[in-house]
């Protein structure tokens, strides 16, 4: 039995994962890790290394994907195989800078619901986009994280290194998972690691955009199933 740790991404909640977290259970204990407290993505590995088990199978998504390779330089010795989910290996481009800081602008400025509403639709899928249950489902997380918090993730991705010249040195079993139609890491960022980490394994998810654990569940659920037994 393997212990899991899985880290949601920004402005995500334990709910991100719901939806395989009984699947994943039935292979041993998992925890869903808080990204909640922290301004660095050393904060963030470091708080999570602190509540987690001596060794464990670890996954992220997105930003949970940057703190998950973070884990992989400080304690690479206790992470037993490792999944970044719709996430990418490099430091933000000045645009996104830009566009993080615009938003934790408004955020200040008493806007979060907004931003937060006005974001759902542009990680999803094009088919899911109009998805009223997704979307909804994101604000939620959203809200839940709160405004806080929020401007503590975007501070802590903004702040990133790149991590392209780490993967190398990557040895544990790695899948990269990422949607077909993720416009926010797209498949060449997932491409990019796996060909980067000795032996990874890449699986693109089809029908899906950067939120492949909740539009489509019972793929990825099946994937995470099989990469703890790989």
């Amino acid at each position: 039995m393997i212990p899991t740790v899985l880290i949601p991404g920004l402005v995500c909640t334990a709910e991100l994962f719901a939806l395989q977290v009984g699947a994943l259970w039935t292979r041993g204990p998992v925890t869903l890790a808080s990204t909640l407290n922290g301004e660095t993505m050393g904060d963030l590995a470091a708080a999570i290394l602190a509540d987690a088990p001596p060794r464990f199978a670890l996954a992220g998504l997105s930003m949970g994907g940057y703190v998950a390779l973070e884990i992989m330089r400080r304690a690479p010795d206790r992470v037993l195989r490792l999944a970044l989910l719709d996430t990418s290996a490099r430091p933000d481009t000045p645009e996104q800078t830009e566009g993080r800081r615009a938003a934790i602008a408004r955020t200040k400025a008493g806007e979060f619901e907004a931003v937060l509403g006005e974001t759902a639709p542009r990680l999803l899928h094009p088919d899911h986009q109009t998805d009223a249950t997704l979307i909804g489902a994101q604000v939620r997380m959203g809200l839940a994280v709160g405004a806080k918090a929020y401007v503590r993730q975007q501070t802590a991705i903004i702040g990133r290194i790149d991590s392209r010249p780490h993967l190398a040195g990557v040895t544990v079993p790695t899948w990269v998972l990422v949607g077909d139609k993720d416009a926010v890491t797209p498949p060449d960022r997932a491409k990019e690691m796996a060909s980067a980490i000795p032996g990874a394994r890449l699986e693109i998810v089809e029908g899906a955009g950067h939120l492949t654990p909740m539009e489509q569940p019972d793929a990825v659920e099946r994937l995470l199933t099989e990469w703890l037994a790989d």
